[in-house]
């Protein structure tokens, strides 16, 4: 079947890991670090934290171990499906930084997280957008029917869901992260928020731009549920449970069923601050 691709929701440019520098080198060595200081703390985690980072050169390698050990299956074991991983992650760096800025973005906002290392060995959110990332570069390398194997696999493996088409910017906070669901032409700017049992989805069987766009710095509340190729304006704040059919305009909050517009925002970047309280009165 043929998609027919339809017109894009809006002439502006989208931002996809645009801005930001970051040190992958010293992200290494700061999870190298760590890893040796919870080898001494709980030796029990010793083959885990050898084979996964303390074994390896470097992130890239790393990643590709983790995500081998959580991603196997006996249609693809650990021997086949490491090299895929780890290939990808070495052929395209981009997609290192990428989950590097992930990863930061989960240190940095989740308070419940006290090490950059928690993310890489336990946090489902991280290592199902990790996979994404390698599902999506193997889709526009042309291996679709490989791409789509990973979608499924992380599907049964993390409960997440994301078509390997959709376009997803990088310091995602994708947080607990069960039920997480972002159909094909669904795109997510740099620096979202984005809590558990969230879906990106399409209205109807048209063909073409049929999933929302969502620009940077939103942070959307757990349940939320956004149809169609609406756009949910940058710094813009989606409350719990709300389900969205309209445009969100920016640096703004929504809620109910159906969402709308309940207040305007004080904080510049939702995303960031994580506060999922909103002012009912502000705007009204």
């Amino acid at each position: 079947m043929q998609h027919i691709k339809g017109n894009p929701a809006s002439k502006n440019t989208v931002n996809l890991c645009g801005s930001g520098h970051i040190d992958v080198a010293a992200i290494w060595q700061t999870l190298r670090g760590e890893a040796t200081r919870v080898l001494v703390e709980e030796p029990l985690l010793g083959q885990l934290l050898e084979d996964v980072i303390l074994s390896r050169a470097s992130l890239a390698a790393a990643l590709g171990a983790r995500l081998g050990r959580r991603l196997a299956r006996v249609d693809m074991p650990r021997q086949c499906m490491e090299p895929l991983l780890s290939g990808v992650f070495e052929s395209h760096p981009l997609v290192v930084r990428s989950a590097a800025r992930d990863l930061l973005a989960m240190y940095e906002r989740d308070p419940a997280c006290f090490s950059p290392l928690e993310p890489v060995l336990f946090f489902k959110g991280f290592l199902a957008l990790t996979t994404y990332r390698v599902s999506h570069q193997l889709w526009l390398d042309g291996r679709r029917w490989l791409a789509l194997y990973l979608q499924s696999i992380a599907s049964e493996s993390f409960a997440v869901d994301i078509h390997p088409a959709a376009r997803i910017g990088c310091g995602i906070l994708l947080d607990h992260a069960t039920s997480f669901v972002v159909g094909e032409t669904a795109i997510i700017e740099d620096d979202v928020s984005i809590m558990h049992e969230v879906t990106l989805g399409g209205t109807g069987k048209e063909a073409g731009d049929r999933h929302p766009i969502v620009r940077s710095g939103v942070l959307l509340g757990a349940g939320a549920k956004i149809l169609g190729r609406v756009i949910i304006g940058t710094g813009a704040k989606v409350g719990a449970g709300s389900v969205v059919l309209t445009d969100v305009p920016p640096h703004t909050t929504v809620a109910g069923v159906p969402a709308i517009v309940v207040g305007s925002l004080g904080e510049e970047n939702p995303a960031i601050d994580m506060n999922q309280r909103f002012d009912c009165s502000a705007g009204l």
